[in-house]
C-alpha cells in the first residue's frame, strides 16, 4: 500500500439509521495507534502514508491524531455541516432537502445555499485552532509531532482510571513518519500495460477486433481499467462495438478486475477473482467460471459491482458480501451471495441463483432483481423497508418471467452453468421459487435484455 486509512465509527454516511451512527464501529484512535506500531514493528511505516478520519472536527482532534501517528486527516460530516447538511439520514433516497444529496436538479439549483467562502473559513479557523496547539506543546511543525504518543495524558478522573491505555499511548522506535514518497508497486502495472499494446490497433482501427490469451494473478489489479481509459481517450463514454476487444484471462485475477470497464470489451476468466469485480463498470462484459461451479464455490469477492453504471457480469459461482452495492446501470446473473446483497442499488437488474445472506435490498431505490428460493428461506432476508418481494408465477407476472428467461439463456450460452441449464429445462416449475424484488415506487420493470452489450 501506498497509503493507509483508518476510519473511525463516527462519522458515516447520513444514509445510515441512528442506530448504526450511534453504536457501529470503533475509534479512530484505537485503529491508528495499533496501525501505526505494527508498520513500526515490521520496518514498514517509512513506505506507507498513514490517514485517519472519522468525526473529525476540532483542531485538538487533529493533534492527538498525529501524536498517534496520523500524516493526513480526511473530513466528510463536518464539512459537510458547514456547507448546509441537516444529517436528515435520507441521502440514499434522492430528496435530500437542503440539495446536497441528490441529483434532482430541482433540489440543487433551489435549496442548496453552500459556498467555497464557507468552507475555506471553517479550514481556516481549524489550521489555526492547530497552530494555537502545536505553539502551546512548543512545535513549529506537524511533521515534528507525528507519532509523539508520550506526549499524551490520560485525564485525571475516576472514570478514565477504569481502563488501561498503555497498548494505546505505546510509542515503538522506528520512523514516524512516511520516508519514501514513491513506494514502488509489486506489478507496477506492467502486465496491463502489455495487453494494451497489443489492444491498440484495435483501439484505433475498430473494424479490426482482436482476441487476446492470457494467464492473469492476483497481483494483476484493476485489470481493465488502463485499456477502458485509453478506449474512452478515443471514443468518450460510448465506446466501441460489443466484442471488439475480446480478453480470455486463466488463473486468479486481483481485486478489481474490469473497474470501469467500457463498451467493446469483453474479459472471460477461467478461474476465480478477488474483490471489487466491475467496480464502476460502464458497459462491456465480464464472465467467470472454472471447473468448480456452482453456489458452494466462490468465484468472486466482496463488494462486486460497486457503483456500477452498465455492462453484464456473469460469475458461474457465489460471491461476497455487498453484492452490487451502489449498482446503477448494470445487469449480472451470480448463483449465490453474501450479506447485504443490492444494497443503495440505485438501477440494473441481478439475478441470483441461490442463497443470499441477510439484509437484501437495504436502502435500494431502484432496478430490480430475481433470486431462487428453493428452501423457501429468502423473505426473512430481505429488508422491507424500500423494496417488495413479489412472485411472478402469475398472470401480471407473464413480462418478467420471458425477461428472467432471456437472461438465463444467455448466462448459459456464456457460463454453461449446469444450475442455471436446469432451471431452463424445468422453468415452468422452478418459477415458482423465484422473487422478483423492486423498489416500493417503482411501478413498471425497465426490461431491456440487451443493455450493456
Amino acid at each position: 500500500a501506498d497509503k493507509i486509512i483508518i476510519s473511525g465509527g463516527d462519522g458515516g454516511t447520513g444514509a445510515a439509521p441512528l442506530t448504526s451512527i450511534k453504536f457501529a464501529g470503533n475509534p479512530w484512535e484505537l485503529g491508528l495507534s495499533e496501525a501505526h506500531n505494527a508498520l513500526k514493528v515490521n520496518n514498514l511505516r517509512g513506505l506507507v502514508h498513514v490517514q485517519t478520519d472519522g468525526g473529525l472536527k476540532t483542531g485538538q482532534d487533529i493533534v492527538k491524531a498525529a501524536l498517534l501517528g496520523a500524516e493526513s486527516y480526511a473530513f466528510g460530516t463536518g464539512a459537510l455541516t458547514i456547507i448546509g447538511c441537516k444529517m436528515l439520514r435520507i441521502c440514499h433516497v434522492n430528496k435530500c432537502s437542503v440539495g446536497i444529496a441528490t441529483q434532482n436538479e430541482k433540489l440543487r439549483s433551489e435549496y442548496f445555499n453552500g459556498t467555497v467562502e464557507q468552507l475555506i473559513n471553517y479550514f481556516t479557523y481549524l489550521a489555526e485552532d492547530v497552530r494555537k496547539i502545536m505553539a502551546q506543546l512548543g512545535y513549529k511543525t506537524m511533521e515534528e509531532m507525528i507519532g509523539r504518543s508520550d506526549l499524551l495524558r490520560v485525564v485525571d478522573t475516576e472514570f478514565a482510571k477504569k481502563f488501561d491505555f498503555s497498548s494505546v499511548l505505546h510509542r515503538e522506535e522506528g520512523f514516524d513518519t512516511c520516508q519514501s514518497p514513491s513506494n514502488e508497486p509489486f506489478d507496477a502495472n506492467e502486465f496491463e500495460k502489455e495487453v494494451l499494446a497489443e489492444a491498440m490497433d484495435a483501439i484505433k482501427n475498430p473494424e479490426r477486433p482482436i482476441k487476446i490469451v492470457r494467464d492473469i494473478c492476483n497481483l494483476n489489479r484493476s485489470f481493465g481499467a488502463r485499456i477502458s481509459g485509453e478506449i474512452a481517450q478515443y471514443y468518450g463514454d460510448s465506446g466501441l462495438k460489443a466484442n471488439t476487444i475480446k480478453i480470455n484471462l486463466k488463473g486468479i485475477a486481483g481485486q478489481a478486475l474490469g473497474a470501469f470497464l467500457i463498451n467493446g470489451v469483453s474479459i472471460r476468466l477461467e478461474g476465480v477473482a478477488n474483490d471489487y469485480i466491475g467496480k464502476g463498470m460502464h458497459g462491456g462484459k465480464i464472465v467467470i467460471r472454472s471447473q468448480n461451479q456452482g453456489e458452494a464455490f466462490s468465484a468472486g469477492g466482496n463488494t462486486c459491482l460497486y457503483g456500477a453504471t452498465g455492462g453484464k457480469l456473469y460469475i458461474a459461482g457465489s460471491v461476497g458480501e455487498r453484492f452490487a452495492v451502489r449498482n446503477s446501470g448494470a445487469m449480472a446473473v451470480v448463483e449465490g451471495t453474501g450479506d447485504n446483497a443490492c444494497e443503495y442499488m440505485t438501477g440494473g437488474v441481478v439475478v441470483i441463483l441461490g442463497k443470499t445472506g441477510i439484509n437484501f435490498g437495504a436502502g435500494m431505490t431502484g432496478g430490480f432483481a430475481f433470486v431462487y428460493d428453493e428452501d423457501h428461506s429468502f423473505v426473512e432476508n430481505v429488508n422491507r423497508e424500500l423494496v417488495d418481494a413479489l412472485r411472478i408465477d402469475t398472470d401480471d407476472g407473464d413480462e418478467a418471467r420471458h425477461y428472467l428467461k432471456r437472461l438465463l439463456k444467455d448466462y448459459v450460452a456464456e457460463t454453461e452453468s449446469e444450475k442455471a441449464q436446469i432451471l431452463l429445462d424445468n422453468f415452468r416449475v422452478e418459477i415458482r421459487n423465484f422473487w422478483l424484488v423492486r423498489p416500493k415506487n417503482l411501478t413498471k420493470l425497465p426490461l431491456n435484455p440487451d443493455k450493456g452489450d
